[in-house]
């Protein structure tokens, strides 16, 4: 097992220089400059000049992004101009919402997901196999932002039960103070993740009541609950896990598109206008930050799998 994750460790060091490289090559052939975007347009070339050199944009590339490199490495995440203040504190006041928004849909999603993959395994080729199937292959098939359009028109505009904008509270507390702005945007975060996890939970317990150690629990007289709680679940859980810890990086964006729609104060909208407005600095660090939690989210799946299933680590 401890060379099974330094192998990964570094394969994740590889991955996120790689990562770091090409977004930050990206940012230096963006059109413009960030002396020119921070002094506007009527800028002299003797104040850009002083403005690069202050902040070291008028060195060659490989001293800058070795610069950049060290930054990341001490925790800074650099500053937007456009702003006035660091990319660390955006990320870390945007951050908390975001853990609360895909926290609860994860939550809900793998709660719905899979026990109704299992049972859709158990009675497949059935009406309730059929229908659960073409409502996955539905959500599964729309865009995101559908599902979220579908709700605020349903619940929002005809019934008007709910509003169709998230809570605008400044802190975690903020939020919960409003629960009722929230529950769209969970909403549609769990139809989108359900879609996804129970059709593999499906396939797999498939899979999984067809191997031999399940008749051997059924001629051993196990009840049809200890069989799928106890044998098939866990035997089947393994492809959930991986969509989960693939699904992790989702705590920094939570859905973009979902935060833009019902304006969701969090990283996902917040790049979102970074990327409207030229803000190159907020780009290029929540971007880093985004393959850094892919890669533990990765890493955090496999350890997951190798702990319930022993042949992973054997191998």
């Amino acid at each position: 097992m401890a060379r099974f994750l330094l192998r990964r460790a570094l394969q994740a060091v590889v991955v996120l220089l790689g990562v770091t490289l090409a977004t930050f090559a990206l940012e230096q052939l963006a059109p413009g400059s960030p002396a020119r975007e921070v002094l506007g347009i009527r800028a002299t070339p003797v104040a850009i000049a002083a403005f690069d050199r202050t902040y070291g944009l008028n060195q060659p590339f490989v001293v800058q992004y070795v610069q950049f490199l060290n930054h990341l490495v001490h925790g800074n995440l650099g500053f937007s101009w456009k702003q006035n203040r660091t990319v660390d504190s955006l990320v870390v006041a945007q951050l908390p919402r975001d853990v609360l928004l895909v926290g609860l849909s994860m939550v809900l999603a793998l709660l719905i997901a899979i026990p109704t993959g299992i049972r859709q395994a158990v009675r497949r080729n059935g009406a309730f196999d059929y229908a659960a199937t073409g409502l996955s292959f539905l959500l599964y098939s729309m865009p995101p932002y559908i599902p979220g359009l579908l709700a605020i028109s349903l619940f929002a505009v005809r019934l008007q039960v709910l509003p169709s904008e998230a809570p605008q509270g400044a802190s975690l507390a903020g939020l919960l103070s409003h629960p009722a702005g929230l529950v769209l945007p969970v909403l549609t975060l769990t139809l989108i993740s359900y879609a996804s996890f129970s059709r593999y939970v499906r396939s797999s317990a498939i899979s999984c009541l067809e191997q031999d150690f399940i008749l051997t629990a059924r001629t051993k007289g196990l009840r049809q609950r200890t069989i799928l709680w106890r044998h098939v679940l866990r035997n089947s859980i393994g492809p959930v896990i991986t969509l989960v810890g693939l699904a992790l990086p989702q705590v920094l964006t939570a859905g973009l598109v979902v935060e833009y729609l019902f304006n969701f104060q969090g990283v996902g909208l917040e790049y979102y206008n970074a990327a409207v407005n030229g803000d190159f600095p907020v780009m290029v660090a929540i971007t880093v930050l985004v393959a850094a939690v892919t890669v533990i989210g990765n890493l955090a799946a496999d350890i997951a799998y190798a702990v319930l299933d022993p042949r992973v680590r054997l191998a």
